[in-house]
């Protein structure tokens, strides 16, 4: 039976992941204008473009357009597996070793395929040859079996994190993986339920502090892994609805996508008696900023861009013009954090919205759709390219070397075609990954719950140091 998206969103509504808030207007005021999409730069040779920016039209199943997917300005170096969940990490070891880690399911158990040597857990790949990854080992504790959005990796300490969840709530076991050794194959630390609900997380800079949210629990808690081996709960909250958070470089902010204190939106907390680990700590609320196509807010990571403080914010799901995506917010004035611009594809556009495009394979199912859901930065300081996905539009990557100015410069999406997965229903992309990046060769690693886990290299049409120069100097 077809579901349409106005029941799509209902049910996903039901369960806490993609409620809608759409914002009211004043009796008699003009409702703000739906932004514009994010403009994009001509595709290279060898590319295979889109007619519609972010668009894999049912009218190409019929021509067969569709089996070639869709890219420009990015190649795929390599591909793996049938099934991908919500994030992708990198990690290099002590000895030199190059790993890839991913949750393997969107939706634990049921969008785990029965391919093979794929079994449920977290993935673990070595990626010496990124055209040849290798699965080493497979994550399955309790908590990386059913991570939901909350697998972490802390460089600094070599620690991989991930609390247990599904799409509401779950009891919030963390476990706590050490990957300095040999990537290949983590060493469990320890497993405890001291995140008391799990969804979703974010981990403090220094490695020390891991951050358990829960959407559905409306919970937030603070977990010390000062010493892995021996974790403890800092703090509680049960005054938010978080969903991502991300945590300023010296551990003493919180920005938390929220997903319903007031109105939805951003929330920026002072944890910083967290991070001294004063006993009962306050934790005040700094700002709080909402933007009239609010979706369900995903995840905030804040960076700088020649020393100037901003939030990468990503909102999935929504329906019309408040379809999920993503959008820098100034927070220079963290007490008054606004937004400089959005990150937006053609099809995400409200006057797109339809009969027609519910028809696409793939737009009947429950949670697939063309909206956004998770984007990630390759740094946290003058960051010049942000990769995306963007579900049924595949990975998407954007040069935000201006941020007032954000330009599409690739993408690559390879939508899986009918009768090619385990499931008759399985048909189109399923990007809902963070993607984790390689810049030394350009490569961007992302994950799709209907066809698995790749590697894609932009080329020098896409380039960041290529493409920074038009940004400041447009006559050239």
């Amino acid at each position: 039976m077809r579901i349409s998206a106005r029941c799509r969103l209902a049910a996903a509504t039901v369960i806490a992941v993609s409620a809608v808030a759409v914002a009211g207007t004043a009796s008699g005021a003009t409702a703000p204008k739906p932004p514009a999409p994010t403009p994009g730069i001509a595709c290279d040779k060898g590319s295979l473009p889109e007619k519609v920016q972010g668009r894999a039209p049912k009218s190409d199943v019929a021509t067969g357009r569709v089996n070639l997917g869709y890219t420009c300005n990015a190649r795929m170096i390599s591909h793996f597996g049938a099934t991908g969940g919500y994030r992708v990490e990198r990690y290099v070891d002590k000895a030199g070793h190059e790993c890839a880690f991913y949750d393997s399911s969107l939706l634990f158990p049921a969008f785990v395929a029965d391919q093979g040597a794929e079994t449920t857990g977290t993935y673990v790949m070595d990626m010496t040859d990124p055209a040849h990854p290798v699965h080493t080992d497979t994550l399955r504790t309790p908590a990386f079996q059913s991570p939901h959005e909350s697998v972490r990796l802390n460089t600094k300490r070599g620690l991989l994190v991930a609390d247990m969840g599904n799409p509401t709530s779950s009891p919030g076991f963390v476990d706590v993986f050490d990957v300095t050794a040999d990537c290949r194959h983590p060493a469990l630390q320890s497993s405890t339920p001291l995140g008391v609900l799990g969804h979703e997380s974010g981990f403090s800079p220094d490695g020390l502090t891991f951050y358990v949210a829960s959407l559905g629990g409306k919970t937030l808690a603070a977990v010390d892994l000062t010493n892995p081996m021996v974790p403890s709960l800092l703090w509680l909250s049960r005054d938010y609805s978080p969903h991502g958070v991300s945590i300023s470089d010296d551990g003493n902010r919180l920005y938390m996508a929220d997903d319903g204190s007031g109105t939805k939106g951003l929330t920026i907390l002072d944890v910083s008696q967290v991070q001294k680990r004063v006993s009962n700590p306050v934790v005040p609320q700094v700002a709080h900023l909402t933007w009239p196509e609010v979706g369900t807010p995903q995840n905030a990571t804040p960076y700088t861009q020649h020393g100037h403080a901003y939030l990468l914010e990503t909102d999935e799901f929504g329906s019309a013009a408040n379809i999920g995506a993503a959008r820098i917010i100034d927070i220079a004035n963290e007490k008054k954090p606004f937004v400089v611009s959005n990150l937006r594809l053609a099809v995400n556009s409200a006057s797109m919205q339809g009969p027609d495009l519910e028809a696409d394979p793939g737009n009947d199912q429950l949670f697939q759709g063309y909206q956004g859901h998770y984007c990630s930065l390759p740094s946290r300081v003058d960051p010049t390219i942000v990769a995306c996905s963007f579900i049924m539009s595949g990975l998407r990557v954007f040069n935000i070397s201006s941020p007032s100015k954000p330009v599409e410069v690739a993408y690559f999406n390879k939508p899986l075609l009918a009768g090619k997965g385990t499931n008759p229903n399985q048909v189109g992309a399923f990007a809902m990954s963070a993607p984790a990046y390689d810049e030394a060769t350009h490569d961007i690693w992302y994950s799709d719950g209907n066809s698995g886990f790749y590697v894609v290299r932009l080329t020098a049409a896409a380039r960041a140091d290529r493409f920074a120069a038009r940004i400041e100097n447009p006559g050239n």
